[in-house]
């Protein structure tokens, strides 16, 4: 069972290590989450604790599938990453660099928008409502200077 071994297993365009469970290993893979993972694994039948350098090559490439499209194997809506999309309207799960580029998108449709998030991500300030009194004070100088002397 040891020649079955693989310690680097290439799923979703991604290189996940091969001596990680099968929950912990999911989770490399942006845009997956442990409840994801767990609940793929659930779904598909599969010991979470197993290491996922044992799997064959057709589970991966089952798991592969699944993580494209959630919702073949009732994977519920609320735990997919793009309900509703702005521009289709269709409730999707992106990865990898999918998202990465649909998150750029929309952070500049909301700057060309002039929104207040928007706004908030051009000046660099907190966009969810926290406090700035006290925060945040990384990054900008605010305040007085010292003269060198």
């Amino acid at each position: 069972m040891e020649e079955d071994f693989k310690h680097l297993v290439r799923i979703s365009r991604k290189d996940v290590d091969g001596k990680k469970t099968i929950k912990h290993a999911l989770t490399g893979i942006r845009g997956v989450g442990l409840s994801l993972s767990r609940t793929i694994g659930i779904e598909m039948g599969l010991d979470l604790n197993q290491k996922i350098g044992y799997l064959s090559d057709d589970e991966i490439l089952k798991i592969e599938s699944v993580i494209k499209d959630p919702k073949s194997v009732n994977i519920p809506d609320w735990m997919l990453n793009r309900r509703e999309d702005y521009t289709t309207g269709e409730t999707l799960h992106l990865i990898e660099s999918d998202l990465a580029m649909t998150l750029r998108d929309d952070l500049n449709r909301m700057k060309k928008t002039r929104s207040y998030k928007g706004r908030r991500h051009e000046v660099g300030l907190p966009v969810r409502g926290q406090r700035t009194k006290s925060t945040f004070r990384k990054g900008s100088s605010v305040g007085v200077r010292r003269r060198r002397g």
